[in-house]
C-alpha cells in the first residue's frame, strides 16, 4: 500500500481538494510529486498522507471545498421553500422565477472571483452585477424596493452559507470576520451599482 502510485485526480480525492490545487501546489514544489518518461504526474500515496497530517491545520478550510459546501447550502436554503414566502418572489411568472433562482449563482462567482484576486477589478465586476439585479427587475416591472429586497435576500442566503461552512469547518474568528467584513464590502458596491442602474433605466423611459 505505501508503494501504491496515484494519478494526479487520484492524490486529489485523498486530499479532498480540487484536481487544479493539486496541480498548483506540485508547480511550487509544496507537494511532492513524481513525473513519469511521458511528463504525467504520479504521487506515491504514503507521501501524500503524510503530508496531508503534516499540513493539514485544524481550522483550515480549502477554498474548493468551501465553495462547493456553500453552493450546496445555497441549493438547500433556496429549495426550501423561502423564496415562495418572498413578496417580490409571489409576483413573477414561472420564466422570470427561473431567471432569479440563478441569480445567486452570478452572485457568489462574482464574489469568490473578488475574494480570489484580492478585489481586483473589484468596481468593475460589482457594476456588472449589480447590473444584471437592476436590469432583470426592470425587466419583469419589479420596483426597486422589490429589486432590493431580491438582492438582498440573495447576498443574505449567500453569506448564512458561508457562515455555515466556516462554522462546522472551525475556521478561526479573526479569520472569519476579515472574510465577512470583505464580503460585505463587496456586496454593498453592488447594492449602489443597482440602485443607479435602476434610477438610470428609469430615467430613460
Amino acid at each position: 500500500m505505501t508503494d501504491k502510485w496515484l494519478s494526479l485526480s487520484d492524490a486529489a480525492k485523498v486530499l479532498g481538494v480540487h484536481p487544479s490545487t493539486v496541480r498548483l501546489w506540485s508547480d511550487k514544489g509544496a507537494l511532492p510529486t513524481h513525473k513519469t518518461q511521458g511528463g504525467h504526474r504520479r504521487y506515491k500515496q504514503a507521501e501524500i498522507s503524510l503530508w496531508a497530517e503534516s499540513n493539514q491545520r485544524p481550522g483550515e478550510i480549502e477554498p474548493e471545498r468551501m465553495m462547493q459546501e456553500v453552493i450546496k447550502t445555497v441549493r438547500m436554503q433556496i429549495s426550501e421553500g423561502r423564496l415562495q414566502a418572498e413578496s417580490w418572489y409571489q409576483k413573477l411568472d414561472e420564466d422570470a422565477r427561473a431567471q432569479y433562482r440563478l441569480s445567486a449563482r452570478s452572485l457568489f462567482h462574482g464574489l469568490m472571483t473578488y475574494m480570489a484576486t484580492e478585489g481586483a477589478d473589484a468596481e468593475s465586476e460589482a457594476y456588472a452585477i449589480g447590473y444584471e439585479y437592476a436590469s432583470r427587475a426592470h425587466r419583469y416591472s419589479l420596483n426597486y424596493v422589490d429589486a432590493v429586497r431580491a438582492f438582498l435576500f440573495f447576498r443574505t442566503t449567500l453569506i448564512d452559507s458561508v457562515i455555515k461552512v466556516y462554522r462546522e469547518s472551525n475556521v478561526p474568528s479573526g479569520q472569519t470576520a476579515d472574510t465577512f467584513g470583505k464580503m460585505y464590502t463587496f456586496t454593498d458596491d453592488i447594492l449602489i451599482s443597482l440602485l443607479q442602474t435602476f434610477q438610470a433605466l428609469n430615467t430613460s423611459r
